[in-house]
């Protein structure tokens, strides 16, 4: 489909006015001395193009867990979950109508896992992956083609979890995938059902309680420290605690958004 390899027998046909990118092609156009922001900002400036709109580069990177701070950071001094970040940046800045991951949950931190299924959730084009990561397929597609006896292509409604209940549930095997036809090319729009929450997501659910309790235990100890003369008396204690409360303020923030997420999956 990406025309990197000649199909053995039959033939590929793109539609009109596909634009197909494939993630991994990303990696080699990543320059390791220049920092996030030049990598992202390919064409120089301050700003980048995203679905046809301009946007600040650090108001976009945010997006993507950036500080201001870090997206002047040379790539070369970058985790390994925030290069899968950075590339994630790179790839929305390129116009595409099609996208193609191959395993992109591979060696991928949670953090970036679920910044992933958030960003490619909000992708208006179509999505092709492949993946062992069910967890991953049950969050994010809409459908699934799973390969049975016979070479047969079988389609299923959903993810993962949604095949295993369809054949649970089911007498008869799924029709195989009809032989692609021109008249039956053209596209058919399709309502998206609301995503239910996942086992993953239900345990997340379960646990923030106890993070914001955690962090806020944390603010209140901080600032019973702070009007405490005698502890502000040690050397950097009142600017390390300063800007451990900033920190716990973004984490809660953060934490406080992302429960709200998951109440309205779990309503579905």
């Amino acid at each position: 489909m990406l025309d990197r390899i000649k199909p053995q027998t039959g033939t590929v046909e793109l539609g009109a006015n596909v634009l197909p990118l494939y993630f991994d092609q990303l990696r080699k156009g990543i320059d390791t001395e220049k920092t996030v922001w030049e990598n992202v900002a390919t064409g120089g400036g301050d700003n980048v193009t995203v679905n046809g709109k301009s946007r600040h580069i650090i108001s976009y990177l945010q997006d993507f867990l950036f500080t201001s701070e870090r997206a002047r950071t040379r790539v070369k001094w970058l985790s390994g979950g925030e290069r899968h970040r950075l590339l994630l940046a790179r790839l929305f800045t390129i116009p595409s109508n099609l996208l193609v991951f191959d395993e992109p949950t591979n060696d991928l931190d949670t953090e970036t896992l679920e910044l992933l299924e958030e960003v490619l959730l909000q992708y208006e084009g179509t999505l092709i992956v492949v993946s062992h990561d069910r967890e991953f397929l049950n969050n994010v597609v809409t459908s699934a083609l799973i390969f049975g006896k016979d070479s047969v292509i079988n389609e299923y409604v959903g993810g993962y979890y949604d095949w295993e209940r369809q054949i649970e549930n089911s007498t008869e095997p799924a029709k195989p995938l009809p032989v692609a036809k021109k008249e039956k090319v053209a596209k058919q729009p399709t309502e998206k059902k609301p995503r239910k929450i996942s086992i993953k997501e239900s345990q997340e659910l379960e646990a923030i309680g106890s993070v914001i309790e955690a962090l806020e235990s944390e603010q209140r100890n901080i600032h019973a420290q702070l009007a405490d003369f005698t502890q502000c008396q040690k050397p950097g204690f009142t600017i390390e605690s300063k800007s451990r409360l900033k920190e716990i303020e973004a984490e809660l923030s953060k934490t406080f958004a992302r429960w709200e997420e998951l109440e309205v999956l779990n309503k579905n």
